[in-house]
């Protein structure tokens, strides 16, 4: 069937007060109905975000619909995926609405609790959730996605995601369209927009402002109650970070003026911040200084020279002998530079480290302290007082991390479900440290050289040979 055949069908569906599709689309509607229903586009891929009350859901089903009665070979597979089965059900309610409510679809589909088939083309449409496995091995010919900007930002959404949206290459010809509300930009569904906006594959059509046809009043009262990051993902469709975020994305791009890691140099004073994670949590430690920042006098700015980061696992947890090598390689080449950690875990670790003549300060974490890091690291990325690397990880990281108030007035850092803060907190951590004195130059700090077996003389400074500095970390010095 033709393009304007199948509009044709999909104006014909009759809504629940009777009236049909198509006089009640707006022209938005049409555009996106136009260029998704068209077989012939180069796009067959479609982001589509639109606020709360603009018809998301149901245009999905009809959509569809359309699709498997209008254009999609017999037996087709078709998907509908949300985030968890309600609302996927709701999606299915809307579908069984029009195939009860049009004569020209008047018994032609038996439709279950989760799935729907065409008796005259045996094509059927599953509905998929977002919370469930079993996703990958499908071979999709139509796929629709509701919501995706709030789907959970845990691991098992994701999985799906990708797990789905690889499938369309798979069949010549298939198609997909994500429909949504705006959401925070840290969410992963944002890199997926912008992903689209520069590939070729890809349609990409946001309608931003409230529903037309939304009360004023109404619309005034959501604004009243409801916080105004909430009211502007919602109701004005805007990508809008929620106001516990530790940063927003502006201010984090606006940090990241470093190409990567950079070399010690000689009269610098440097911290290196550790914050230790021996199973469940990463352990990350950070190589920073402060400068002047030339743009605004008075004000410093902390510069990350080294970030370093060790995932464990329950059966095998860091091993904390190659955390202290690289600690013990960082202070020689970084100037004698202090290390800042927390005792907690470490305790051992400090003290071997002291042992060495290294300069170790302890960070008790607290209510208060943690505070402290939390307003420390807020400020430097509001104020854009940080350099930052071009470090996906850590940018991602920064992005999601969140302030929690645990009492009045008292804040602490904070993450979603499968998100980490390790990265951020060895990064406070120097901005803590650097932050309790001037940016100064300093003289090397010699090394005190305990008793040892063996020693190797390394760029005219003594080192103990039971370290392994000949490159076994990865480091290029």
């Amino acid at each position: 069937m033709k393009t304007t055949d199948a509009l044709d069908l999909l104006a014909s569906f009759v809504m629940p007060d009777d009236c049909r599709l198509g006089q009640m689309a707006e022209a938005a509607q049409w555009v996106d109905f136009g260029a998704v229903l068209d077989t012939e586009s180069a796009t067959p891929y479609h982001f589509l975000t639109r606020a709360r009350g603009r018809s998301k859901t149901s245009d999905l089903a009809a959509i569809v619909q359309v699709a498997i009665v209008a254009q999609l070979r017999p037996g087709s597979r078709c998907y509908a995926v949300a985030a968890d089965r309600d609302q996927g059900r709701l999606l299915l309610d809307a579908f069984r609405g029009f195939a009860e409510r049009t004569p020209s679809l008047e018994g032609r589909f038996v439709i279950g609790a989760f799935k729907a088939t065409d008796l005259e083309t045996g094509s059927t449409l599953e509905i998929l959730a977002a919370d469930a496995s079993g996703s990958w091995g499908l071979r999709p010919d139509f796929v629709v996605i509701d919501e995706v900007a709030n789907w959970p930002s845990t691991s098992q959404p994701k999985v799906v995601f990708e797990a789905i949206t690889s499938a369309v290459a798979k069949v010549p010809g298939c198609r997909l369209v994500l429909l949504t509300s705006a959401g925070e930009p840290a969410h992963w569904s944002y890199k997926v927009l912008e992903h689209a906006k520069a590939d070729p594959m890809w349609r990409v059509n946001e309608l931003w402002g409230p529903a037309p046809w939304m009360s004023k009043e109404r619309l005034e009262e959501q604004r009243r109650r409801l916080p105004e990051s909430s009211f502007q993902r919602l109701f004005l469709n805007e990508w809008t970070a929620s106001e516990d975020r530790l940063t927003s994305l502006d201010d984090l791009r606006a940090c990241v003026v470093l190409d990567g890691p950079l070399d010690p140099e000689r009269g610098v004073r440097y911290v290196i911040s550790l914050d230790l994670g021996l199973k469940r949590d990463r352990t990350v430690a950070v190589v920073a200084h402060a400068e002047h920042d030339q743009r605004k006098p008075g004000q410093r700015k902390v510069i990350l020279d080294r970030i370093e980061v060790w995932q464990g696992t329950r059966t095998n947890p860091v091993k904390v002998e190659a955390v202290e090598r690289w600690l013990l390689q960082a202070h020689r080449q970084f100037n004698g530079a202090r290390i800042v950690l927390d005792p907690w875990q470490a305790i051992g670790l400090a003290q071997r480290l002291r042992d060495r003549g290294v300069r170790v300060e302890e960070f008790t974490f607290s209510s208060g302290s943690v505070g402290r890091l939390a307003s420390g690291l807020h400020l430097a990325l509001r104020n854009q007082a940080l350099a930052l690397p071009d470090d996906k990880e850590l940018l991602d990281e920064l992005a999601n991390v969140r302030l929690r108030e645990t009492s009045p007035g008292v804040l602490r850092m904070d993450h979603d479900p499968d998100q980490h803060d390790d990265r951020a907190v060895a990064v406070a951590l120097c901005v803590q440290a650097l932050s309790s004195a001037p940016p100064q130059v300093q003289a090397v700090t010699p090394i005190v050289v305990p008793k040892a077996d063996s020693w190797l003389i390394e760029q005219n400074e003594i080192v103990p040979a039971s370290l392994g500095l000949a490159g076994d970390d990865g480091w290029d010095w």
